[in-house]
């Protein structure tokens, strides 16, 4: 009886050695670029992740996983905020972070945690050094180098021998390692440069996909059919630095099927580097209340549309792959379709953490999804890309995708809208605002709309006052 009130008393005195052991290690895995179909549990038709899969099936999947924004800084200012882009004001690949931006990583520290952060950040592409919320850093400028990089470690300026992704994992399992005795939980996130472009596998695994020929999807092809009723700006786009008819001799590659085998082997190590940290974890026996996240800052076409890269709104782009491991409360496999976004990675590894949710974040927690608990969820979220300076085919996006709808407007660009039923035309073939005749007579477009097709103005008018009510909500403009 004494022995009860003696720890009684030391939790009411220090509330923190209770809340310590109940705080799960939390691992944010952030892979550049990786479409939301390559993995092969998902049964892509050649790329292989036996690691991935390994987690992902035994996980919770998240079949509706998007981004806000598809461009690699603005989404990672996202991730870390929990803001929309016009909330964090990272709008290309070249802005910093504003510093005095509250961030997910620097209240998870408040709360006890050892941080982490190990690979590229982007944001700011002349500056790698530490940034507020880390007590490790590991980083280096802009994209880094594939092989061979300089890093900035805890401030000092390193150079590394070795395959980038292989070192970064290095990194990784080295932080887990030293925190194993550790009364004090840890945060750590492994921002992966792999696979963006130049694609450069890791010597191991050149030349895996050598011969592969990439299936063409049905919009690809150049033809008056496939781009009826598209705005003007997706054909010109067609032969820029994002489209298939780009020139490929830049970087050496061959051709659309050479620059697809490069990207698909740099998956290879990545897959790897999970398989890594997953195995450091399980010789510990970490992995059974450690939470693993599994997200992508993008998605990537791959011939949609004509384009390759991402920064527009069809599906290709902003979908992502995402799951989470836990095998402590996620017991079996599940597949959910609530759709979550880049803007909720923050509020919910504060959620899982233990941490007050700062009300600056736009995102939503998906923590009582995780654990099993009913709650109430989006319907739709906000889609906003601005035109980047250093590529200027692509112009800016404000858009609205609901479970039904992708509705993306054009600031500023004389050119049609899009809206697609994606129940009825997942592909995005049949644009359904393709017939509006826009420009030749005075009045906006919904207007135009209105008088010209009355039954669709309707399916219009609803979708652009939420898109309006949206942006109200979170504080945007439009």
């Amino acid at each position: 009886m004494k022995k009860i009130f003696i720890i009684y008393v030391l939790c009411l005195l220090f509330p923190n050695i209770t809340k310590a052991k109940e705080q799960p290690n939390i691992i944010f895995i952030l892979i550049d670029d990786q479409r939301f179909d390559f993995l092969s549990f998902l049964d892509h038709p050649w790329i292989k992740t036996p690691n991935v899969d390994a987690l992902a099936e035994n996980g919770m999947y998240f079949n509706n996983a998007f981004v806000t924004t598809s461009l690699c800084s603005p989404s990672r200012a996202s991730i870390l905020t929990g803001q929309y882009l016009h909330g964090h004001q990272v709008k290309d690949n070249d802005t910093p972070l504003p510093v005095d931006l509250l961030t997910f990583p620097q209240e998870i520290k408040k709360a006890g945690y050892r941080t982490a952060f190990i690979g590229k950040w982007h944001m700011g592409g002349g500056n790698d050094s530490p940034r507020p919320g880390f007590d490790h850093w590991v980083s280096f400028k802009g994209q880094g180098e594939y092989f061979d990089p300089n890093l900035n470690v805890d401030g000092n300026k390193v150079k590394k021998e070795g395959y980038i992704t292989d070192v970064l994992t290095k990194y990784a399992t080295d932080f887990i390692k030293d925190n194993k005795d550790s009364k004090t939980p840890y945060f750590l996130y492994l921002s992966h440069k792999a696979v963006h472009e130049p694609f450069t596998p890791a010597p191991r695994h050149k030349d895996k996909y050598k011969g592969l020929k990439i299936p063409r999807p049905e919009t690809f092809a150049d033809t008056e059919e496939n781009y009826k009723g598209k705005p003007l700006w997706l054909a010109r786009e067609r032969d820029g630095w994002a489209g298939v008819d780009r020139d490929y001799t830049v970087g050496n590659l061959k051709n659309f099927d050479n620059l697809f085998q490069l990207y698909s082997e740099a998956m290879l190590s990545v897959d790897e580097s999970v398989g890594s940290v997953v195995h450091t974890l399980d010789s510990l026996g970490e992995l059974e209340n450690t939470v693993i996240i599994y997200f992508s800052d993008n998605g990537f076409l791959m011939g949609e549309h004509g384009l390759i890269d991402k920064r527009v709104m069809y599906e290709e782009s902003i979908r992502v792959p995402c799951f989470v491991h836990w095998p402590k409360v996620i017991r079996k496999p599940e597949r959910r379709d609530e759709m979550v976004l880049n803007i909720d990675i923050g509020s919910t590894i504060l959620e899982l953490a233990g941490c007050k949710i700062p009300s600056c974040m736009h995102g939503a927690s998906f923590a009582k999804i995780i654990k099993g608990d009913p709650m109430k969820w989006r319907d739709d979220f906000l889609y906003e890309y601005t035109i980047d300076p250093a590529s200027m085919q692509t112009p800016t996006i404000i858009g609205l995708r609901t479970k039904k709808y992708s509705y993306m407007t054009y600031p500023g660009v004389w050119d049609n809208s899009e809206l697609y039923d994606l129940e009825k035309d997942p592909q995005q073939k049949n644009n359904l605002l393709g017939d509006i005749v826009f420009g030749k007579t005075y009045g906006t477009f919904l207007q135009q709309v209105q008088k010209q097709n009355p039954e669709m103005w309707k399916i219009l008018k609803s979708l652009d006052d939420r898109l309006c009510e949206l942006m109200i909500e979170v504080k945007g403009s439009r």
